[in-house]
């Protein structure tokens, strides 16, 4: 099953299993977060995301150096391989033939360093947008917040626009990340009706 049809399924089997809830809950409060846009557009986001740059910039133009060094003397072996002793353009040959696979380790290196580093900070952003999701559905009394895998919601429902202008907010006083509300006691389940 695609990721979409799984996701369609868990909705209409959640939506389905409310149903049954009827006139009781109809004042049940939905909503919906767009996740992909709060990784998108939250400070925090953009803030992970620069620092992983500035931290991986020093590397970066460590090899764009190399690059250059070594594009300057593949040139200067293929000006001057022909006027040069066999044995001094056998040794530039092989200096060069390193120096490719050194810069090879070192870009393979970089891409699964920062591969690793932004898959960690990607973790970090996931758990506190979740942690802001959560705390703002309490304080606005939520009873079903979605996310992933909706295929279609009333516009009036998103609250997407809402946990940004906190998370915003959030950023802006240096807070990291929402203090979990302490969780309601849970609503006794209602036995089904016995034919």
């Amino acid at each position: 099953m695609t990721r979409l049809s799984i996701s369609g399924l868990v909705l209409s089997t959640g939506l389905a299993l409310l149903a049954p809830l009827g006139a009781a809950h109809a004042d049940l409060k939905m909503a919906v977060v767009n996740v992909p846009r709060l990784l998108e557009e939250a400070p925090q986001a953009k803030a992970a995301m620069q620092a992983l740059q500035d931290e991986f910039a020093p590397r970066q133009r460590s090899i764009v150096a190399q690059q250059k060094d070594l594009k300057t003397k593949e040139e200067k072996l293929q000006r001057d391989g022909a006027v040069m002793a066999e044995n001094e353009r056998r040794n530039a040959e092989k200096d060069l033939r390193d120096g490719q696979r050194e810069m090879q380790r070192k870009q393979n290196e970089y891409v699964e360093d920062l591969n690793l580093r932004r898959n960690e900070e990607l973790g970090k952003l996931q758990r506190s947008l979740l942690q802001e999701v959560q705390v703002f559905a309490r304080a606005a009394n939520y009873d079903v917040v979605l996310g992933d895998g909706v295929l279609y919601v009333n516009e009036s429902m998103d609250i997407t626009a809402q946990v940004l202008n906190a998370l915003q907010s959030r950023y802006k006083s240096g807070a990291t990340a929402p203090r979990p509300a302490t969780a309601a006691p849970a609503k006794p389940a209602t036995p089904p009706a016995k034919p």
